[in-house]
Formats: structure tokens, sequence, C-alpha cells
């Protein structure tokens, strides 16, 4: 199972957060993964000054907005 951590702290949620949750939310549905994403949110992953959403795919760190969660979901994600 893979999984997904999407810092949920008050920098990132600032960031749009919520709404990076949401869309891998619908993302996994859509493309059936349920049984194989596991999706948390977390308070503070320690990279606030990156410039998006900090998130991490089994313990890699990784920087999103909500203008590339698609391309990011399918590249790296899926």
């Amino acid at each position: 199972m893979k999984k997904v951590t999407v810092c949920i702290g008050s920098a990132c949620h600032l960031k749009g957060s919520r709404e990076i949750v949401e869309r891998v939310q619908a993302l996994i549905i859509k493309e059936n993964m349920q049984d194989v994403i596991d999706l948390k949110g977390t308070f503070c992953l320690g990279n606030c000054q990156k410039e998006g959403v900090s998130i991490t795919i089994d313990d890699q760190y990784h920087s999103v907005n909500k203008s590339d969660i698609d391309d990011f979901f399918y590249q790296f994600i899926k």
C-alpha cells in the first residue's frame, strides 16, 4: 500500500491543503485505488518554506499546488 500524507498545518492550509486533499481523494476514487492508497493528513511536515503544500509519498517529500495536483497524482501517486 502506498502511503500519501498531506500537510494540513496552518502554513499549508493557507496554500490550499484542503483542496489538495479533496482532489486527491476524488482521483483515488476515480481511479478505483482505495485499496492501494493510504491517504492521511498531518500537521507540519517541516517544509513550510516551500512554495506549495507539503506532501509525502512513502516518506519522500514533495511540494504541490492546486494547479498541478492532477499531473502530480498521475506522475507520482498512481
